[in-house]
């Protein structure tokens, strides 16, 4: 049976309602996030409103190296038994999560394949493009009083946009301000670049305040929390910055260790400085076993193409999706030397 994908912000709230009706109501729904400001927005989004309907629900964010497609999740996922799974800013990708369970997933990337019969609210492709937590937020007020959730919608927007031509934006602009906003994201994204990436308190305040300014007063102990994860990642970046690239071609590619997520942020960095060429961030310290790497470009080029076309043949769900432009991928050893030579870089090998 094949997966039933809305892509009409009209057809959204109706089908949300009825994915929520398959599940079983003896018990508590689950909500897998992504660990960035999107993702962490959107679970809490969620959360609240399936509380404020009746149907109170656990939340399970996930952490370095996590898929809700791998084996190891979906046997967590079939013990835990929930009333069903909503599964957001994680992807859209090939297969049942787990066979026989609801499940819906509210996602804005690239998708890389069919999750068996699930319900998929996606953005991808819309013009202007909503983030996962604008979906949430739309899927929110489906079903219950949903406009005091807004400021969470608008942090995943300015967290993975940055921007965008969205009235949700601007009446959050509006009613919080545009400095407490984007002074919230960067602290509800720093935890998840750090090397123990507990984002446990970023998505405690995130749950428990009202607005961006009472998450950034300091009188909640997750917020120094918060502020120490951010000039932990401050510190890493600071050192990976005074990297040069190496070119080949079309390609930049930086290399460097930190147990820190900065690999992104350097590829967004150079970005800007190599507007013809396509960035590769590569992180050898990341997690350990692995080489992640972040790709980012201006040149207009389709990066999950490029990675697809240059594929190891070892790479699994980890390598290539994202959006077409900004998007990375984590190898194993074997497999990064294999794509390091395809990309014109055979002295970037790793030891195996």
């Amino acid at each position: 049976m094949c997966s039933h994908r809305i892509q009409n912000k009209t057809e959204l709230g109706p089908a949300f309602r009825t994915a929520l009706e398959r599940f079983d109501p003896n018990r508590r729904p689950l909500i897998l996030g992504h660990f960035d400001a999107d993702g962490l927005s959107a679970a809490a989004i969620l959360s609240q409103a399936l509380h404020r309907a009746g149907m109170p629900a656990d939340i399970r964010i996930l952490g370095k190296g996590e898929n809700p497609w791998s084996p190891a999740l979906r046997q967590e996922l079939e013990d835990s038994c929930p009333a069903g799974l909503i599964v957001t800013d994680l992807g859209v990708r090939e297969g049942k999560i787990v066979p026989g369970l609801p499940t819906v997933l509210i996602d804005h990337h690239v998708p890389t394949g069919t999750p068996g019969d699930a319900t998929v609210i996606s953005g991808n492709g819309w013009k202007p493009e909503p983030t996962s937590s604008l979906l949430a937020f739309w899927c929110a007020s489906a079903i219950c009083p949903a406009d005091d959730l807004l400021w969470l919608a608008a942090l995943g927007l300015i967290g993975d946009m940055a921007d965008g031509e969205f009235p949700e934006l601007a009446d959050a602009q509006k009613l919080y301000g545009k400095t407490a906003l984007r002074d919230a994201v960067a602290l509800v994204n720093a935890p998840r670049r750090t090397a123990a990436a507990d984002v446990g308190p970023a998505l405690s305040l995130l749950l428990r305040c009202a607005s961006p300014k009472e998450l950034l007063k300091g009188g909640h102990p997750e917020t120094e929390r918060l502020r120490a994860a951010k000039a932990e990642v401050a510190a890493e970046l600071d050192i990976a910055k005074r990297t040069p690239p190496k070119v080949r071609g079309d390609v930049a590619l930086i290399r460097f260790s930190s147990p820190c997520q900065i690999h992104p942020l350097i590829a967004q960095s150079w970005r800007g400085r190599l507007k013809d060429k396509i960035v590769l961030a590569v992180n050898t310290g990341y997690r350990e076993g692995w080489v992640h790497f972040a790709a980012r470009t201006s040149t207009g080029t389709n990066l999950i193409g490029f990675l697809a076309e240059r594929r190891p043949p070892g790479a699994g769900a980890e390598y290539g999706s994202g959006h077409a432009q900004a998007t990375g991928g984590a190898l194993r050893p074997d497999d990064w030397n294999d794509f390091a030579a395809r990309i014109g870089f055979p002295e970037e090998k790793v030891p195996s």
